[in-house]
């Protein structure tokens, strides 16, 4: 886990981790920004120094392919073939968070939530 917002697209020709543009890529920086600019912790941009201390996302976003070559996902295929818009939101840096801890998680990304589906 970590905690940032990804956008389109998760891999490139070449298949290693480096920028790769979509033809929309400011629209999806702008949809990533709207919802990290209401995380403080994920616009921060290195959330999870703990874990991962070399780990940096500039206000709290990524370029998909930029940070690690996922070929074939699910959010360019949804935008390659039916339109899509798809961001993944990793929400924190441990994957399986406790139960107890679920509240804490909603208050750190309701105002997140909220201004992402003004969005629309």
């Amino acid at each position: 886990g970590s905690l940032v917002v990804n956008y389109p697209f998760d891999d490139d020709e070449q298949g290693i981790a480096v920028y790769s543009k979509s033809p929309d890529d400011a629209v999806f920086q702008m949809l990533a920004l709207a919802y990290s600019k209401e995380n403080a912790k994920m616009y921060q941009g290195s959330p999870c120094k703990d874990m991962y201390p070399t780990e940096y996302f500039p206000h709290g976003i990524t370029n998909g392919a930029q940070w690690y070559n996922v070929p074939g996902g699910m959010q360019d295929w949804n935008y390659l073939h039916t339109n899509c818009f798809e961001v993944t939101i990793e929400l924190g840096c441990v994957k399986y968070p406790k139960a107890e801890e679920l509240p804490k998680y909603w208050a750190q990304n309701r105002r997140s939530l909220l201004q992402f589906m003004k969005q629309v």
